[in-house]
């Protein structure tokens, strides 16, 4: 136990051969006698921005009112059910915002322009209209994710991370009668004219994330001789763990266990060869065939990631607007836009209603993580805030209004959750959202995108 203000800095990395070790928050970290909040290791409040096309079920997503005598428009109850698509989540409710009546007003086509909208995905995190072109003249709005990186993302060794599901190559340069597939290809704009690529690999990512040490050629050595990054690190890491106290050797023990695990199953997927599923969805090789394992994947390197503050911001895009493919683990063989155009149809709509439930299944194993994850005071699940949402309401019409977003973890106390909090159809945009969640960290705005103010009854 250290007893005195000499201490292991929060930014202690272990080099080797091709790789390059961050490390969780020990406490090791902070100075004896010394509050957390005073100390560099004080956890900052990370940022996770997902999103999914094709809006959700409807009558399947917005939970019931209450108590007696309750509307269902009463903001800030806590005395509901979840409904049959949420109830994955039901578990982290205490963590968990429900946003229901939200407008996706920057989703809908400009004022007397025409063109599908399926376009829409960039404007998830902006609030803004994309421009109508197909040329290189590409504009929209530099996105909340950019914003907060430029605020809490420069001392780590990424500034954020954007992961995608889907291979943006499979479409041409014309994604929606007129517009850039740029705009459904990414939901990071790091400016109005600068987007972010999206990494589909995992292997990819996760050498941004530990493969930094050595050189290129070392890397790849390692690679092709299915070595660990550890390995590198061994002796230098068996040094380190001498002078450690007994909780901060477990915890490291369990981090190494994690990587371990993660490497075996990328080595898996590694030896994909890449293939085209009968719906037309391309599959690179070195990238999982099944979603199931692809997302948890990245999931799982958000979650490292965030243990070893390699990186405080990240954005997932679950899948591209007019998406073929079908989710066979959500007990549905559809494809995910067909199926989105229910027509009205009850028993469409309820099995449609199975592949919104799935995804978020998926998003509860990330909040499952990241509250296993011990982080200073709390878990990375209070220390973090979750944006989950789409950008249609009813998709079989395309209606941009009643839009679900759901909002998941404490956000460093700043957020509580137990909470549906319902606004009139068609009178708060969700750009009051974000201007909202950039208050959270401190970056204080009068506007984004369309907003019109922060969000009334969110903190």
């Amino acid at each position: 136990m250290f007893v005195t203000k000499k201490h292991l800095s929060r930014r202690t990395v272990l080099r080797g051969a091709g790789a390059a070790l961050a490390l969780p928050l020990l406490d090791s970290m902070v100075p004896a006698q010394t509050p957390l909040v005073r100390t560099a290791a004080n956890p900052k409040t990370r940022f996770t921005g997902i999103f999914v096309p094709h809006g959700a079920a409807p009558g399947w997503w917005v939970p019931e009112a209450g108590g007696p005598g309750e509307p269902k428009s009463q903001p800030g109850s806590k005395n509901f059910k979840y409904p049959m698509i949420l109830e994955p989540l039901e578990p982290f409710r205490d963590r968990t915002v429900i946003l229901s009546g939200l407008w996706s007003k920057s989703a809908e086509p400009p004022p007397g322009q025409t063109g599908a909208d399926h376009w829409v995905a960039a404007a998830f995190l902006c609030a803004n209209k994309p421009k109508k072109t197909t040329g290189a003249d590409i504009y929209d709005g530099t996105t909340i994710d950019q914003i907060i990186a430029q605020k809490i993302g420069q001392e780590t060794l990424l500034p954020s991370l954007q992961l995608a599901l889907e291979d943006p190559g499979a479409n041409s340069s014309n994604c929606g009668e007129g517009y850039s597939c740029t705009y459904s290809n990414t939901i990071s704009w790091a400016a109005p004219t600068q987007p972010l690529p999206m990494e589909l690999d995992p292997q990819a990512a996760f050498e941004r994330l530990f493969g930094a040490g050595g050189t290129a050629t070392e890397r790849a050595a390692r690679r092709e001789q299915d070595r660990s990054i550890l390995d590198s690190v061994t002796e230098s890491l068996a040094r380190f763990k001498k002078d450690l106290g007994p909780s901060d050797r477990s915890r490291l023990d369990e981090y190494e266990t994690d990587i371990r695990e993660l490497e075996r199953r990328l080595e898996i997927a590694k030896k994909a060869g890449g293939a085209v599923s009968t719906e037309g969805v391309v599959v690179p090789a070195g990238v999982p065939e099944s979603f199931d394992d692809h997302v948890k994947l990245h999931f799982d390197l958000q979650t490292l990631a965030f243990q070893a503050d390699i990186t405080r911001v990240s954005t997932v895009l679950y899948a591209r607007d007019l998406t073929a493919r079908s989710y066979p683990e959500s007990g549905v063989n559809g494809g995910f836009h067909g199926m989105s155009h229910h027509a009205e149809n009850p028993d469409t709509i309820a099995q449609y209603a199975k592949i919104n439930r799935y995804h978020v299944k998926c998003l509860a194993y990330f909040v499952d993580k990241l509250k296993r994850a011990q982080d200073g005071d709390g878990s990375l699940l209070d220390h973090s805030l979750i944006i989950y949402g789409s950008n249609m309401g009813d998709s079989n019409q395309h209606l941009h209004y009643d839009v679900p977003h759901v909002l998941i973890g404490g956000a460093s106390g700043q957020l509580k959750g137990n909470r549906h909090v319902a606004y009139l159809s068609k009178t708060v945009t969700t750009g009051n959202l974000l201007l909202s969640i950039l208050d959270l960290y401190g970056v204080h705005q009068d506007s984004i995108g369309d907003s019109t103010g922060a969000l009334p009854n969110l903190v």
